[in-house]
């Protein structure tokens, strides 16, 4: 009996510790990273199309990626991806939610897929008239390009990755994303 409370209690400490990551996770910006400040949410709202990101699991094979972004009520913003899996050909969405990690005047906010569990996304250039913008997440891992079209101009694309190198995002290994279904 005293074995199986011991191993209950490891097991609660392990829960405690990596519920306490996955929340410092969602308020974290990696090192060296300014988030646009002042942000105006009414502009970043809308319509987005992926240009390019760092692959990871939760975008493995789309292509086609769009973001819509929505007002909540309480400050919240709506978040719905979708992009179309080029190998099982058919179109994923998700649904989420985010919001504003301190206040409403800095690009700084975190995004949620999954109840509870939040992840950076920091907004760390972005033209006048947001209409091309580069996302950081919460660590080198996590890197997008955002425009409202399905293109950027050379001028844009080559500001923003030589900003993210500068950073120490690994340039090379981004994905260009394809936009040919609709």
């Amino acid at each position: 009996m005293e074995r199986e409370t011991k191993r209950n209690l490891i097991g609660s400490v392990l829960i405690a510790i990596g519920g306490y990551l996955l929340f410092k996770a969602g308020n974290a910006l990696p090192t060296k990273l300014a988030v646009i400040k002042p942000f105006n949410t009414d502009k970043f709202l809308g319509h987005w199309y992926e240009i390019a990101r760092l692959d990871h699991p939760f975008e493995k094979n789309l292509t086609n990626v769009t973001a819509n972004y929505s007002k909540k009520k309480g400050g919240k913003i709506s978040v719905l991806n979708r992009g179309y899996d080029e190998f099982e050909f058919n179109w994923k969405e998700a649904e989420g939610k985010a919001k504003f990690r301190d206040d409403e005047e800095r690009g700084a906010l975190k995004v949620s897929f999954f109840g509870p569990f939040y992840s950076g996304y920091n907004v760390i250039e972005v033209d006048e008239d947001y209409n091309y913008m580069l996302v950081a997440g919460d660590n080198l891992d996590y890197l997008w390009i955002l425009s409202r079209t399905t293109d950027i101009p050379g001028k844009v694309k080559d500001n923003f990755i030589s900003k993210a190198k500068k950073l120490g995002y690994k340039t090379s290994r981004l994905i260009w994303v394809e936009h040919n279904q609709y």
